[in-house]
């Protein structure tokens, strides 16, 4: 499931997610659902529009925004932390899952050939046992729709299905699910197209009106620049997302893709217009021009993502896709015949150990800023460090600096600092401004406490490799 990357409309490289999901059944069970309606793969564009945009766009409630604060994973203190591919249905077991939970993750999405109702029900039960919630993915009638349909009253529009008509299959997919405890929501599309935002537009409006408490779910591919910012605000403003989740993954076989960061500042620049959480996905397997991480890769992805004001991590995969998905996978947190790799040991480490207790700390924070200090050139898209109210000057080695308040200001800032660099260790010295910040506090994981104020107006901060650091800076 590498990503795909929009550097001008409609343009990709590489065999995407959704790409994926079918080839793993989803074709059969949408041909079940949809009938002939899953032979038309594209919708209809009214005439004299834009043929890029695809249908009309149905109206976004505003509200539904604040609306999704409640919602499972997006609401409460816990961080979520999911993963993508999990066990293959021979090894979906209590044990397998036992093992997810065990590894720090908080949720997963079904797939792996986990494509049917009964699949994603028997999931479900085991996620009861163990304290995981799901997000069912792949179920065939919502994925007709989603795939192959145009949810429209208009019955002139070919392949169209209508609103009344969606509901009552959207409304029978979850009855099968709605008896567990586990259930958090669904997935409504895996990277949608341009053309398609209007249908998962629809589908999110259908989730929210016949289970309020569920969350709509969705996924956007990656780009960079004007072109991509104009897809993602698109996407807000047609599909009307509880959050905007995107992936891209920038561990590549000759370095790093400084690009990520042009990306995440798009994501975020809109999550926060809209009032949504951002989440990503970070990459934890190897395949085609993508090397398996390191320990301190996997934990770098997780900081500069939070650094950006993230919300949920994703990891992809956890379970290594077999040699049949195509793409060159190689090593994921567990190989294809069910081994635990040195990634499980390290995702487990970085879970319990600091994405857990940190994620806690910055999930109900604003994000107010994001600088790169000391990092020359400049990549793409990354904002350099000025001097502000909080900090006013930053010497050492290059260091991404996540300024957060609380949603109610009250003056107190948290500063993540985190090492730019993904496999050396930094040096990094902070000043801060004591006509506004009188003192600092380091958080310690490890107690999921503040220590000590520090009144110096300095931080000397030694990070290891893709490693980070959290303040709190007490208002003056």
């Amino acid at each position: 499931m590498p990503d795909q990357e929009l550097s001008s409309y409609g343009s990709a490289r590489g065999m995407n997610r959704r790409a994926l999901l079918q080839a793993a059944g989803l074709g059969a069970g949408a041909l079940a659902a949809g009938g002939a309606a899953a032979g038309r793969a594209q919708a209809a564009t009214p005439a004299g529009a834009d043929p890029r945009s695809g249908p009309a766009a149905v109206a976004v409630d505003a509200p539904a925004a604040a609306a999704s604060a409640e919602l499972p994973l997006i609401g409460g203190p816990d961080f979520p932390v999911g993963l993508f591919w999990p066990p293959h249905p021979y090894e979906t077991t209590l044990a397998r899952y036992q093992e997810i939970a065990d590894a720090g993750f908080t949720f997963l999405i079904t797939g792996n050939y986990q494509f049917d109702a009964r699949s994603a029900a028997y999931a479900l039960g085991l996620a009861d046992q163990v304290g995981l919630k799901v997000l069912v993915a792949g179920d065939p009638r919502i994925q007709a729709i989603a795939q192959y349909m145009t949810v429209t009253d208009d019955r002139t529009v070919p392949s169209s299905i209508t609103t009344a008509d969606a509901t009552s299959w959207v409304r029978t997919s979850l009855g099968g699910y709605t008896s567990h405890p586990s259930l958090a929501g669904v997935s409504v599309y895996d990277e949608p197209s341009r053309v398609r935002f209007p249908t998962v537009g629809a589908l999110t409006g259908i989730v929210r009106s016949v289970a309020p408490a569920l969350l709509p779910y969705a996924n956007i591919n990656r780009g960079n620049g004007a072109t991509y910012a104009d897809f993602v605000q698109t996407y807000v403003d047609t599909a009307g997302p509880a959050l905007i989740s995107f992936d891209r993954y920038p561990i590549l076989t000759d370095g790093i893709d400084t690009d990520y960061f042009d990306t995440w500042a798009i994501v975020r620049a809109a999550a926060l217009k809209a009032g949504v959480p951002a989440w990503t996905y970070i990459q934890s397997t190897g395949y085609n021009s993508h090397r398996v991480p390191t320990a301190s890769q996997l934990a770098w992805q997780v900081n500069v993502s939070l650094a950006y004001g993230c919300k949920g991590i994703q990891y992809f995969t956890y379970w290594t896709p077999d040699p049949a998905r195509g793409e060159g996978y190689t090593q994921a947190l567990i190989t294809t015949d069910g081994r635990r790799t040195p990634l499980y040991d390290a995702a487990t480490t970085l879970n319990t150990g600091w994405l857990q207790p940190v994620g806690r700390q910055l999930k109900p924070l604003v994000s107010e800023s994001v600088q790169h200090a000391n990092d020359t050139p400049a990549p793409t898209g990354t904002t350099p460090f000025t001097p502000g109210d909080q900090i006013t000057a930053v010497t050492g080695d290059a260091a991404i600096l996540g300024l957060f308040r609380a949603a109610d200001d009250d003056g107190t800032r948290h500063l993540l600092v985190v090492n730019r660099d993904p496999d050396a260790p930094a040096s990094v010295r902070i000043r801060l401004d004591p006509a506004h910040v009188a003192s600092a506090a380091a958080f310690s994981p490890a107690d999921a406490a503040y220590g000590t104020p520090d009144a110096s107006g300095a931080i000397a901060l030694q990070l290891l490799s893709g490693a980070a650091a959290l303040y709190r800076l007490a208002p003056n």
